[in-house]
C-alpha cells in the first residue's frame, strides 16, 4: 500500500486518466484530423491544396482529399478509443495498475507507426508513400525544387517543428518502457537515455528547417536567372536565424535540468537569465516572421509607425507561408483601405480572425519554448 501511495503522489489526476504514450498518440492522431479539417477549409474556399504540394493522387476515387483525410482519420482513431476503454477497464484509475498495463499503450503506439509504413493498399498507399517519400527527403535537410513540391517539403518540415516535443516525449515513452524498474505510464523522465539525448531530437526539426534556408538561398544566389522581388536571398538567411534561435533554447533548457556547478562556470540565477533573454528573443522573432513575413500583414509596421495607419501592403510571401493565411483577391480594397495592422488582400470576412489568430500565435511561441523549461516540469501532464 506504501508503494502505491508513493506512486499516486507521483501521478496525478490526470496522468492516471491519460498517461504519457496516450498523450502522445492524441496529440498525432489530433494531427491527421486537423490536416483533414485544413483541407477541408481549404477546399470550401476553393484552394487546390494538393496542386499546391504538388500531390497528384492516383486513386479514382471520386472523394475529394479532406473525405479521404477524414477517413484515414476515423481508421487511427477507432483503435486509440478501443485501446483507451481497455486500458481504462483494466486500471481503474489505480496508480499501481496504471503503471503496470504500459504495455497497452506502448502498443497502440507501434501500431501507429506500423500503419504508416507498411504499404497496405487499400488505406490510401499512394498518400502515405508520398509522406514517406518526402519525410525522408527533409529528414537529411533536403529541399526538392518548385516545380517537385518545394512547398511540401517545407510544410512538413514546419510541421515537426511543431511537434519536436511530441518526438522528444515519444522517446522518453520508450526509453522508459524498455528501462528496467521503469514503467512509460509512469511520471515521465526527460533524463532518460542521458541528459542531452532528448534536447538533441528536439533541436532536429529546426536543423531541418536551417538547412531548408540555407538550401534556399544558396539557389537565389546561383541563379543565372533571379526573378522580380527575389532579391539576394537575405530572406532567406533571416528565416535561417529565426530557427537557429531555437538552439540556445534547448541547449540552456538542457543545462539547467542538469546543473553542475563544477562543469558549467556559471551560476544557476546566471544559467536562467540567459535561458530568459534566449527564450525571449527565440518567441518574439518567431512571432515577428510569422505575422510579418508568412502572413504578409502590416501589424508591426501600423504598429511603430502611427502616422501610417493604413500602409499598402507588400504583397512578398514567404513560401513556408500556411496556407489558411494565402494572399487572396476575394476582399480586395483601396490600396489605402484596410483594417489596421492587415493587409488589402484577406480571405476572412472579418478582422477579429486575424486579430485573434495574432494572439494565439504569440501565446503558442511563447509557450512552445516555455515547456522545455526545467521549472515547469510540473506542467507537463497538461502537454496534451
Amino acid at each position: 500500500m506504501d508503494g502505491d501511495a508513493t506512486v499516486e503522489s507521483e501521478l496525478g489526476p490526470f496522468s492516471l486518466i491519460l498517461p504519457l504514450p496516450y498523450r502522445i498518440a492524441f496529440i498525432l492522431v489530433l494531427g491527421v484530423w486537423a490536416w483533414g479539417v485544413n483541407l477541408h477549409y481549404l477546399y470550401l474556399l476553393k484552394i487546390d491544396v494538393p496542386s499546391l504540394i504538388k500531390y497528384s493522387s492516383r486513386t479514382s476515387s471520386p472523394l475529394p482529399h479532406y473525405q479521404r483525410t477524414y477517413a484515414l482519420a476515423t481508421i487511427v482513431s477507432a483503435p486509440l478509443l478501443i485501446s483507451l476503454l481497455f486500458f481504462w477497464t483494466l486500471t481503474r484509475g489505480h496508480p499501481s495498475a496504471v503503471r503496470a498495463w504500459d504495455i497497452i499503450p506502448q502498443s497502440y503506439l507501434f501500431l501507429l507507426i506500423l500503419f504508416f509504413i507498411l504499404p497496405y493498399k487499400r488505406l490510401s498507399p499512394h498518400g502515405r508513400s508520398r509522406f514517406l517519400t518526402t519525410l525522408k527527403r527533409i529528414s537529411v535537410g533536403g529541399l526538392a525544387e518548385t516545380q517537385d513540391g518545394k512547398f511540401g517539403d517545407i510544410l512538413l518540415a514546419d510541421v515537426l517543428t511543431s511537434y519536436a516535443k511530441v518526438m522528444g516525449d515519444l522517446f522518453v515513452s520508450l526509453c522508459m518502457f524498455l528501462t528496467a524498474g521503469k514503467s512509460s505510464t509512469g511520471k515521465p523522465d526527460r533524463g532518460c537515455g542521458g541528459q542531452y539525448i532528448v534536447p538533441v531530437i528536439i533541436s532536429v526539426p529546426s536543423l531541418i528547417r536551417l538547412r531548408q534556408c540555407l538550401i534556399e538561398y544558396m539557389r537565389v544566389r546561383n541563379s543565372p536567372q533571379k526573378s522580380a522581388g527575389q532579391g539576394w536571398g537575405g530572406q532567406h538567411l533571416a528565416n535561417a536565424l529565426k530557427y537557429s534561435s531555437a538552439f540556445p533554447v534547448i541547449i540552456l533548457s538542457a543545462l539547467q535540468r542538469g546543473y553542475d556547478p563544477n562543469r558549467i562556470g556559471l551560476s544557476q540565477t546566471g544559467l536562467y537569465q540567459l535561458w530568459l533573454i534566449s527564450l525571449f528573443l527565440n518567441s518574439f522573432y518567431s512571432f515577428y516572421w510569422d505575422v510579418a513575413k508568412d502572413w504578409d500583414l502590416t501589424f508591426f509596421s501600423s504598429l511603430f509607425s502611427p502616422h501610417n495607419k493604413n500602409p499598402p501592403s507588400h504583397q512578398i510571401h514567404s513560401p513556408s507561408s500556411p496556407p489558411l493565411f494565402l494572399a487572396s483577391a476575394h476582399h480586395t480594397r483601396h490600396p489605402n483601405q484596410h483594417p489596421w495592422g492587415l493587409r488589402r488582400h484577406t480571405h476572412f470576412h472579418t478582422p477579429q480572425i486575424y486579430y485573434t489568430a495574432i494572439a494565439i500565435d504569440l501565446l503558442l511561441r511563447c509557450t512552445w519554448s516555455l515547456k522545455l523549461s526545467p521549472h515547469l516540469d510540473h506542467w507537463n501532464d497538461l502537454e496534451g
